[in-house]
């Protein structure tokens, strides 16, 4: 799961009004608050929880203009630790934040997340200026810090290392109207060899299914027609409980939710993906036919390496059997290169399986060899060979991309619309979405013809595949479709 699948409107943050009667005659609270996150889709939701506990405790979140001027009291990093280049752009941001302390005093800044989690003491110590360090297990503790650090003037650090509660359990700002994020779990069981996240999230926990499904009644009540269920593992869900089927049932029972129009969920393993959940998938009318499974290497010699628990003929066979089921089917990866120890007839067997696979997208990364992993340990590539091999295998998915776009010209695809103000929507006054496999589509609106709003569903024929999106400028009167339907 990592930033790149996420649009900036759909990591946007959404100015939202306090809860907490805590409010200064001003209008700006306890004080004004920005939260800048870094990473994968389950630390955009503990933005959500961040803001929601912050907002109960009397703060409020920045505007857009408030925002830009740097005007706020309150400014937050939800840091990531999957990366290396995560940690440098953390401690250069902390690094330029300090000028908002030269300007105003008064203005308090936090650090949370994977790396709060991973590095609080190595923070607290080379950024003086950061008043409170929280990690991954303590959202609801941000206001006390906060208050303590006011009231003594020296940096708070709360990291805690057990789960004693689910981030769910905490309010949330939604970040958006229409989609919300679900976490059906935290933490992870597997002991990849290039992993920090058992370290940082620690071992895996499963919500309830009963409280999974009350958070999504509740997230379709508040106006959602969208859910993505959450997890480090989301297919190993219920294994704790002794339900080997529960993800598959959970699927189900979101079909069963009135008003709830589609679910998606990230990410699977592929070593605990079951043909019960493709036939949930296939079965269940809201559950899309989209997915996201990491393949990380092609080699079976590099997988070991890795302690993937899976082969890649597995990993094709689950991929032949989601195809056969739902031909319509995109399915994207994660993919390392330069993994230690990794040749070049192994780097041959991964572009192998990418041309096999037809991967609608890969999120290509080059090896960042993490402190405290045992893959830091062995024997790294040079950066030159890594690079090169990057670069072919970037080209060749960038190919296989244009070709599986280029399949949706001519077709009619439903899109739900999540922005009317998009980069260039001004000037193309094109409204933008994501159609049901989750490619994204930026649909020109035909003159006389009704304006969709955010949340509406708008079926409309393909005109044009861009490098990574689609068009949609249909002409009614040629025979294309533009339908609209109000969400």
């Amino acid at each position: 799961m990592d930033e790149a699948m996420m649009t900036e409107a759909e990591r946007a943050s959404r100015p939202a009004a306090g809860q907490s009667g805590n409010v200064r005659p001003d209008g700006r609270g306890k004080g004004v608050f920005y939260i800048h996150t870094l990473g994968c889709q389950m630390n955009v939701h503990d933005s959500e929880r961040i803001a929601g506990v912050l907002e109960q405790d009397g703060y409020v979140p920045a505007s857009e203009r408030q925002i830009a001027r740097h005007d706020f009291d309150l400014v937050v990093m939800n840091t990531c630790a999957v990366r290396e280049n995560a940690a440098e752009r953390m401690y250069g941001t902390i690094g330029r934040w300090a000028r908002y302390k030269h300007a105003n005093p008064r203005v308090q800044i936090a650090i949370g997340g994977c790396m709060a989690q991973l590095d609080r003491e190595r923070i607290a110590k080379r950024t003086p200026w950061v008043d409170a360090v929280f990690g991954t297990k303590s959202i609801a503790s941000l206001p006390r810090l906060l208050d303590q650090a006011r009231a003594t003037g020296e940096p708070q650090i709360d990291v805690a290392n057990d789960l004693t509660y689910f981030p769910s359990q905490l309010p949330a700002a939604r970040s958006s109207r229409i989609s919300s994020w679900v976490s059906i779990s935290v933490g992870c069981n597997n002991t990849c060899t290039f992993c920090i996240v058992p370290t940082t999230r620690g071992r895996e926990h499963d919500r309830r299914p009963g409280d999974v499904l009350a958070e999504v009644r509740e997230c379709v009540a508040n106006g959602a027609k969208e859910v993505t269920l959450l997890g480090q593992n989301v297919n190993s869900y219920g294994y704790g409980m002794g339900d080997r089927y529960a993800f598959s049932k959970l699927l189900r029972a979101c079909g069963q939710v009135e008003g709830l129009e589609r679910v998606r969920f990230t990410s699977p393993h592929p070593a605990a993906f079951t043909d019960d959940v493709i036939d949930a998938m296939a079965q269940t009318p809201n559950v899309m036919h989209q997915l996201h499974m990491p393949l990380q290497s092609g080699s079976d010699r590099v997988l070991r390496a890795m302690r993937r628990s899976y082969r890649t003929e597995r990993f094709l066979t689950i991929l032949s059997k989601v195809r056969e089921a739902m031909p319509d089917a995109r399915i994207s990866t994660d993919i390392i290169v330069g993994f230690p120890g990794e040749t070049e007839e192994d780097f041959q067997r991964t572009l192998d399986v990418v041309e096999q696979a037809r991967f609608s997208t890969a999120f290509t990364f080059e090896y960042s060899p993490r402190p405290g992993t045992p893959a830091a340990a062995m024997e790294q590539i040079p950066k030159q060979v890594v690079q090169e091999r990057f670069d072919r295998l970037l080209a060749l998915q960038q190919r296989i991309t244009q070709e599986e776009l280029d399949k949706f010209e001519g077709r009619d695809v439903e899109v739900m619309i999540t922005g009317t103000h998009g980069k260039k929507d001004d000037e193309t006054h094109r409204v933008t979405g994501r159609e049901r496999t989750g490619a994204l589509v930026h649909i020109g609106v035909p003159e006389g013809c009704p304006q969709p709003q955010v949340g509406d569903f708008v079926t409309a024929t393909v005109t044009h595949a861009g490098e990574h999106n689609l068009i949609a400028d249909p002409d009614p009167q040629a025979g294309q479709t533009y339908r609209v339907r109000r969400g």
